[in-house]
């Protein structure tokens, strides 16, 4: 961003009552963020990596989910009514790519007196959040806020980037935004099978978007979508999965050949690698994505990126 153009906004700041974000480290309080094209990148960063928050972060997007919004979203409440957003610990019976099996064990301690639950389980198995630690920028190999392997594995390990950060913070609390995308597909006779690479573009997403009375666009550009809000995306696979008849035919399909790249044979419908795809999910804002697949993009990617 030029200094003229830095000097524009805070012009216009004044005269609206807003907080842009211009120069790194972003403050999470500001009222505007810079669109993907625009937003200042550091010199030790991989290309496209919007490391905006400070040196020493461990939070990214998370820091968006500030006191002031989530008194915000709390307001927003109208009945009261809770849901679960877990599967149980042990569905998918079969975990997707290979993963190990959940297993719980009942230890007693005293003669039925008195009982211990022992769990084994790969955290990737079912329900769960991406740690910062879970993917690296592939082409470098280098994870969020310059966190490389000697990080994570080996005799000199540390913290950084470990996802117990996000717990300290007060976990993931703000405004849940669903968009269901099954029932969507399932209204305008779109067919498709959950599991298989089906990708779900961002102009089907608006139009998902819209059926429910939901402008998806950020609230900058006119939108229904606030800074900070938490993006959840139902793509079918919950309920596919449960169709399924029997442990031996999931089996087969969770247990398809996995190889990272082009070849993989673990296919899951998801968003579609695109570049409007990207923008949108940067220019939201969102603290937060998840959606009811093995993997929230479309698996295997069909592009040179990953989302």
């Amino acid at each position: 961003m030029s200094d003229a153009q830095a000097r524009l906004n805070q012009v216009k700041d004044v005269l609206t009552f807003n907080r842009t974000a211009t120069t790194i480290p972003f403050d999470p309080d500001c009222t505007k963020f810079p669109l993907r094209k625009d937003v200042p990148r550091r010199a030790d960063a991989p290309p496209e990596a919007a490391w905006v928050w400070g040196e020493n972060d461990q939070l990214g997007r998370i820091n968006l989910l500030t006191p002031a919004r989530v008194k915000a979203a709390a307001a927003e409440i109208k009945t009261g009514e809770k849901i679960s957003l877990n599967l149980p610990l042990n569905e998918p019976e079969v975990p997707a790519f290979h993963r190990e099996t959940f297993k719980h064990e009942i230890k007693d301690l005293a003669g039925g007196l008195a009982f211990d639950d022992l769990y084994t389980l790969n955290t990737q198995s079912g329900t769960q959040w991406d740690g910062f630690r879970h993917v690296s920028h592939l082409a470098t190999g280098t994870f969020y806020n310059n966190t490389h392997t000697a990080d994570i594995i080996g005799e000199n390990t540390t913290l950084k980037d470990s996802i117990h950060h996000w717990s300290e913070h007060g976990g993931l609390v703000g405004r849940g935004v669903l968009l269901d995308y099954r029932a969507y597909a399932d209204k305008k006779g779109v067919q498709y099978d959950s599991f298989i690479d089906h990708r779900i573009p961002y102009e089907e997403l608006y139009l998902c978007g819209k059926d429910q009375g939901i402008d998806i666009r950020p609230q900058a550009q006119g939108g229904d979508i606030k800074i900070g809000d938490i993006l959840f995306i139902r793509s079918g696979f919950i309920e596919k999965y449960r169709q399924v008849n029997s442990s031996e035919e999931w089996a087969k399909i969770a247990r398809r050949p996995h190889e990272f790249g082009p070849n993989d044979q673990q296919r899951w419908a998801g968003v579609a690698q695109e570049e409007k795809m990207l923008d949108w999910l940067h220019d939201c804002y969102f603290a937060a994505v998840a959606g009811d697949s093995p993997s929230f993009e479309a698996w295997p990617t069909n592009r040179g990126m990953v989302v």
